[in-house]
């Protein structure tokens, strides 16, 4: 008679779970919630203090355990005891960790307690400058880390021609489209006094120097040169908001320019817009073009990190060099003209959602746990007590 194989025990490590959270901490929440629970037994973990908020209530509703150990700061070390313990106890076969504090917590403490399978994922970074961080993804989380997660192939090419990380340890999987609760439309031309007809461009960022969004405003002054009822909203709130909202100034774009603040309706946002907008200088998979795939929005975006892999330039959107404004201002004004054009590159996107979705993902990384697991022996060591 043949036996059902246990289910692995998966924790999911993240430094913290507040408020929205970023794209990682949603990907971690919808990976939580997408695999499958026949085959995983999960548990997410933030060693950070929280507050709760909407990603800790999606993993309540799941009957996904959250484990919050309080970290105060970096070297809180009592909560780190609590993570050691937790992870001492036998209760996991596989920890994954997410972004880079998680990561090297995740790798030592893992390996310190004999979890067999330790994952660490990098969602983004620049891989520029930074000499000690690049010297412990390599020497420390690459070796430690029985593979290490990029979302790119441009990232996965970095981590080991920059960070010495062994080819044979990279991963590259994308991050997954996590549908938000379905929100009515939004009437935003309505809300801002314009009219039906007015133009509108818009992004949805977290307001941070990554995202270069003075060089969206930058794009939007030479925009109306030649198209001076455009309009630009930006939804978001974060550390540089302020400084953007002076270059606005400074650029003369009171009026012209939106300053929305935290939205909870971001699809329906998107939905409005004529043409959506990226310019950051680095990206790893972001789910801001994941959202403009899924709400039929078309976009212009820098060609850096993992866009070019989610964007095909021409075919499911448009793609410029990073810091260049002009190039920026003219892709946008093209599409802008060009009804036709952008309903097509709409399409298109929408079209290749489907390998992005989180049920698609969370596959993949249900595979991907199941060909580690048996490398590691799990099969054949279900007690705890038989990996010690």
């Amino acid at each position: 008679m043949t036996t059902t194989p246990k289910r692995l025990r998966v924790l999911l490590l993240v430094d913290q779970l507040s408020g929205l959270g970023g794209g990682a901490e949603v990907f971690l929440v919808g990976l939580a919630t997408h695999l499958p629970s026949d085959r995983f037994e999960v548990s997410v973990c933030a060693t950070r203090a929280v507050a709760p908020g909407p990603l800790a209530e999606i993993l309540e509703a799941g009957a996904v355990p959250y484990i919050a150990l309080g970290r105060r700061s970096r070297w809180d070390l009592l909560r780190m005891r609590r993570l050691a313990a937790l992870l001492g106890s036998g209760r996991f076969d596989i920890v994954h960790a997410h972004k880079f504090g998680s990561n090297v917590w995740g790798t030592l403490f893992g390996r310190a307690c004999r979890v067999p399978v330790v994952i660490a994922h990098e969602h983004t970074w620049s891989y520029k400058g930074r000499p000690l961080r690049k010297w412990i993804d390599g020497r420390i989380v690459g070796r430690l880390a029985t593979r290490f997660i990029a979302v790119s192939d441009a990232d996965a090419a970095r981590m080991v021609e920059d960070e010495k990380v062994a080819s044979e340890k990279v991963v590259v999987m994308p991050t997954g489209y996590v549908a938000r609760p379905l929100a009515p439309d939004t009437d935003l031309r309505s809300e801002l006094g314009l009219t039906s007809e007015t133009p509108l461009i818009g992004t949805a960022v977290v307001f941070r120097p990554q995202k270069a969004v003075e060089v969206l405003l930058e794009a939007h002054a030479r925009l109306l040169r030649t198209m001076p009822d455009v309009h630009l909203v930006i939804a978001g709130e974060g550390p540089t908001r302020a400084e953007i909202q002076r270059r606005a100034r400074e650029l003369s774009l009171d009026g012209r320019v939106h300053f929305l603040g935290h939205r909870d309706d971001v699809d329906a946002i998107l939905r409005s817009l004529d043409v959506a907008a990226l310019s950051s200088d680095f990206e790893g998979s972001p789910l801001f073009v994941l959202e403009c795939m899924a709400n039929g929005t078309p976009i212009v975006a820098t060609a850096v990190g993992g866009i070019p892999q989610m964007v095909l330039d021409g075919e499911t959107g448009v793609l410029v060099p990073p810091r260049d404004p002009e190039a920026l201002a003219g892709a946008i004004e093209h599409l802008l003209v060009d009804p036709e054009r952008r309903a097509v590159l709409a399409a298109a996107a929408a079209n290749r959602l489907s390998e992005f979705r989180i049920d698609a993902v969370a596959r993949r990384f249900a595979d991907l746990y199941e060909t580690l697991a048996a490398e590691a022996g799990l099969r054949k060591m279900n007690d705890p007590a038989e990996r010690r």
